[in-house]
């Protein structure tokens, strides 16, 4: 027996540390690693890092991130050489007479090169007379939107992130002044909440923009001590934001539906939300589905050679905001593997510095302090496993099927997108639709698709990288501005009669129609997207987004990616016997090339010409007839980012009951000799011959086909086939179960974070000449009658204090906190009443703005009745913990005293097995190796609850 036991102790107790050290190896942080605050800050800066972060910062600006501190220097010093060009006016009218969203953009930069840098010469100065010009402005909005608060967010969120970066560099004067600033522009952003579109309309960029303004400015308010304002518009951004993360996870392929560019500009303020509620309130975001696949949105979408993205809705070339930031911060918080950084390296290099594609003037540094914050040069750049060969891409939710995308600029590496998908994706459609989230969702109001484009049924194509077919970028919402097709009718209402485009369009507005009518019920639908042998085939049915009086049957697009530089296109067009319409219009649009016409054997085409290379594009349709296209170009009204886009038109006869239209694309490097087709009632054949190969696409269009097939492909003596079986499934995502608790579960950690502030400020103002003044900024909007009464009881007992010991000074305040009445409750509930008295006003002011339920605003209800926990309709909430990470100052005393026992205990435990294995292996009893047993058995057990407390602590 003694033999028998005296080899166990080792085994035995590796078994039994395992469990204590694998958690540690394996759990991911599902706070991202950023550090929860708890309510315990040292001053300013707070917002992004403490002040204790600065010279660690600072070493890495000479280090790991210099590259990207070399662009922040080289905006601060471009700054510094042109002042007059960088520094807002002093005059309110010039600072008012256009959109100035450059002002608060360029700031944030500005400061993060003062604080990177303290010592270079009139840096600081210059960041003082910027942040002077602004404070003297008496409104950031622009004169000629007053009713847009987008301008006057970017200053607030520019201005507070400054005044907390620079706070200690900043005169007592200055502190004061620019504080009430952000005070004034936070509070009225608060009450512009409750009426702008903003508050209420969800997943659109201007949403984040100023949620993050009116947070950011509320949170230097709170370090400030203005406890109750800054309460009451936190909750408000929360209440707003949550429903918005909430209603992203029905977005199940990481798209956006407004974009590339404008998705940019949504997650430059998105980003920066899910940073600081994690940071300040213990809210986590980092395992959102919608997070984990957004790297597919900002992958997936590029054109060879790494300068421009697809431009479906309103565009420009690529990124309005980074996005070399949301990059740094995928890969920080959601990736962990590399290719975030490696993809935002690649980007930088590929940057466009001049002409078309170049970062907007107001743009281009706006991001680069959060690029630097959330860089981790531990993850080593690497690309996708994937990376270097054409992939096949389908956003299911965007209705945007893309193939060749992030590749180098080569001969062969060629680029193709397709979108036909439903209006504002099909998350926001089927929430509208069907009546989801109803509790917050009354129909189109709460969203705005106003930057999409009538661009069902549309495509682009890029051979060898060289933009071909492209969007038309940010301009009218009109049918024609897209690549897409318009049909003749004598339908009223048309913008160009007698063409009759999609019912979204727009003739006599800047945004989509799509809130009512026809248009709020437009979609198209990919049918299929597959790759075989190298070749693509994609299919949409657009019929759903033309006006039912046309009687249009079907309207399906074709695509058939035969060679890297040779697409098919055909389009099917099936009418119901009595039709009006009696011919189709076919647009193709590029922006940077004017179209020249050819004609070959009597089949019209056009052609764009690349330096000495020609990429051209034929067309006939299925009677042999070729119509000879009309080539132009656009110019777009003044008030338009971009100037216009050249175009080709081409117009074909419709016969009952189907016609069909082939167009081909091809490269330089691609020879056609011979082009036809012929077609019945099932299918259409195609054959088409170039210098190297021979086609013969089989391709059946009919709603019942003979065979299981989209297509065939005979290439020579290859056969390659598009089966039915791999066509698109139509689903939808269930609603968010219990999707009202969620949102509140969140909202509950609010409150804990404002009483830990209230504690700290009080404590440390015991026994001050200051005592008294902070008491009535905390108590600045209760109950008057019982303000005094309450200030006095504080005050004896901060007085009664000063008698006694110093070190319970943090005690008292806690009991000084708690004589206080509940601060929050009433400003709460004096919010919630003014709210309802006001409701009924905004509704008769403007009724369009003021139907919605006011509880799709905020719900002031306080659900934790006591700290124990609350409840809301009938489900207990998660308590929330009021603990700081490791990160934080403010270390609660708890948890610093888990963390010591743990490492005594720890010790102890290790200094007992060696004396178990080295001096009690032999010539003791077996009694006694029992005891000897039982004590370190006893021990692991409290070594195990000590790690359970420090693990649950944060410690």
């Amino acid at each position: 027996m003694r033999t028998h036991t005296r080899g166990a102790p080792t085994v035995f107790f590796i078994s039994l540390l395992w469990p204590l050290l694998a958690p540690a190896a394996t759990e991911v942080d599902p706070g991202g690693g950023i550090p929860f605050m708890g309510g315990n800050y040292n001053g300013h800066p707070m917002l992004y890092f403490s002040r204790g972060d600065v010279e660690e910062l600072q070493f890495a600006a000479t280090g790991s991130h210099r590259e990207i501190a070399r662009r922040i220097r080289q905006a601060g010093e471009t700054m510094l050489e042109h002042p007059e060009e960088y520094l807002p006016p002093w005059s309110p009218a010039e600072f008012s007479a256009r959109w100035n969203e450059v002002y608060g953009n360029n700031l944030g930069v500005l400061s993060m090169f003062c604080m990177l840098y303290p010592h270079r010469a009139g840096a600081l100065d210059l960041a003082k007379d910027y942040m002077e010009r602004m404070a003297a402005q008496p409104s950031w909005l622009v004169k000629d939107a007053p009713w847009d608060e987008v301008p006057l967010a970017h200053s607030l969120v520019g201005f507070a992130t400054a005044y907390d970066f620079l706070y200690e560099y900043l005169n007592k004067g200055q502190q004061e002044r620019f504080l009430q600033v952000i005070g004034n522009a936070s509070r009225l952003m608060y009450e512009k909440s409750y009426v702008r579109g903003w508050g209420f309309q969800y997943l659109h960029n201007h949403q984040p923009t100023n949620c993050v303004a009116l947070l950011t400015g509320s949170l230097v308010y709170m370090t400030q001590g203005y406890l109750q304002e800054a309460y009451l518009w936190t909750k408000q951004v929360l209440s707003i934001m949550e429903k918005s993360m909430i209603l992203l996870q029905d977005v199940t392929d990481g798209s956006l539906y407004e974009g590339v560019a404008y998705g940019t500009y949504t997650t430059r303020s998105l980003f920066q939300y899910m940073f600081l509620v994690q940071r300040h309130f213990a809210i986590s975001h980092f395992d959102h589905p919608w997070l984990l696949k957004h790297f597919a949105f900002l992958y997936r979408t590029i054109l060879p050679g790494f300068q421009r993205t697809v431009a479906i809705a309103d565009s420009n070339y690529n990124w309005f905001y980074g996005p070399e930031s949301q990059l740094v911060f995928l890969d920080r918080y959601v990736l962990r593997n590399g290719s975030g950084n490696w993809l935002a390296d690649l980007i930088h290099q590929n940057r466009v510095t001049d002409g078309p594609g170049q970062a907007g003037k107001g743009q281009r540094w706006c991001t680069l302090h959060t690029e630097f914050i959330w860089y981790n040069p531990g993850l080593i750049p690497k690309p996708p496993s994937d990376f270097g060969t054409s992939q096949l891409h389908h956003f299911e939710d965007w209705g945007v099927v893309t193939y060749g995308s992030a590749l180098p600029a080569d001969t062969n590496r060629s680029f193709l997108s397709f979108k036909s998908g439903k209006l504002g994706g099909r998350a926001i459609f089927d929430i509208v639709h069907k009546n989801k989230y109803k509790e917050w969702i009354k129909g189109w109001r709460n969203f705005n698709a106003g930057h999409e484009h009538p661009d069902q049924n549309t495509f682009t194509f890029a051979p060898n990288g060289v933009p071909f077919i492209t969007e038309a970028l940010y301009g009218p919402k009109y049918t024609l501005l897209n690549n897409a097709v318009l049909f003749s009718s004598v339908l009223s209402g048309s913008c160009f009669k007698p063409w009759a485009g999609q019912v979204t369009e727009a003739c006599d507005s800047k945004w989509l129609k799509y809130k009512s009518g026809l248009a709020a019920d437009a979609q198209g639908r990919v049918e299929a997207a597959m790759e075989r042998q190298g070749m693509v085939f994609i299919r949409g049915e657009g019929q759903s987004a033309y006006n039912p009086e046309l009687k249009v049957r079907n309207f399906q697009r074709n695509l058939l990616l035969l060679h890297p530089q040779l697409l098919l296109l055909v389009d099917h067009i099936h009418l119901d016997p009595d039709s009006p319409t009696r011919a189709m219009s076919a647009f193709f649009h590029n922006t940077d090339l004017p179209f020249q016409d050819t004609k070959i054997d009597g089949v019209h085409g056009a052609f764009v010409s690349h330096g000495e290379d020609k990429y051209k594009m034929f067309w006939m349709d299925d009677t042999g007839y070729s119509s000879r296209g009309m080539l132009g170009y656009w110019n777009y009204p003044r008030g338009y980012p971009s100037n216009g886009s050249n175009y080709v038109n081409v117009t074909v006869p419709l016969r009952y009951p189907h016609t069909r239209v082939a167009y081909i694309f091809f490269g330089p490097d691609v020879v056609v000799q011979s082009f036809s087709l012929r077609g019945d009632d099932q299918r259409v054949d195609i054959y088409l011959a170039t210098e190297d190969h021979t086609y013969t696409i089989y391709l059946l269009t009919g709603e019942v086909t003979s065979k299981p097939l989209f297509a065939m492909v005979l290439l020579d003596h290859k056969k390659i086939v598009f089966e039915k079986a791999s066509a698109v499934m139509e689903s939808s995502p269930e609603e968010v179960e219990e999707y009202v608790n969620v949102m509140e579960d969140n909202l509950q950690h609010v409150k804990p974070v404002f009483q830990q502030m209230e504690r700290n400020i009080l404590g440390r103002v015991l026994n001050t000449a200051s005592f008294r003044k902070t008491a009535e900024r905390l108590l600045q909007f209760s109950d008057k009658k019982k303000t005094e009464e309450v200030i006095e009881k504080m005050f004896t007992m901060s007085k009664k204090q000063g008698k006694g010991k110093a070190g319970k000074r943090v005690n008292l305040g806690e009991k000084l906190s708690e004589s206080l009445p509940d601060i929050f409750a009433q400003i709460e509930l004096s919010e919630k009443k003014e709210r309802q008295r006001t409701s009924k006003r905004v509704y008769e002011d403007s009724p369009e703005e003021g139907d919605a339920d006011t509880r799709a605003f905020i719900d002031y209800a306080d659900g934790r009745k006591n700290r124990k926990g609350g409840f809301v309709k009938g489900r207990k909430f998660k308590e929330v913990h009021m603990v700081a990470t490791a990160g934080s100052e403010g270390l609660s005393s708890t948890a610093s005293y888990i963390r010591l026992f743990l490492l005594l205990n720890t010790a102890t435990f290790f200094l007992l097995l060696a004396v178990l294995l080295t001096r009690f292996q032999r010539g003791r009893s077996l009694h006694t190796q029992r005891c000897f047993y039982t004590i370190l058995l006893i021990d692991c057990f409290i070594l195990l609850y000590l790690y359970s407390s420090c693990s649950h602590a944060q410690c």
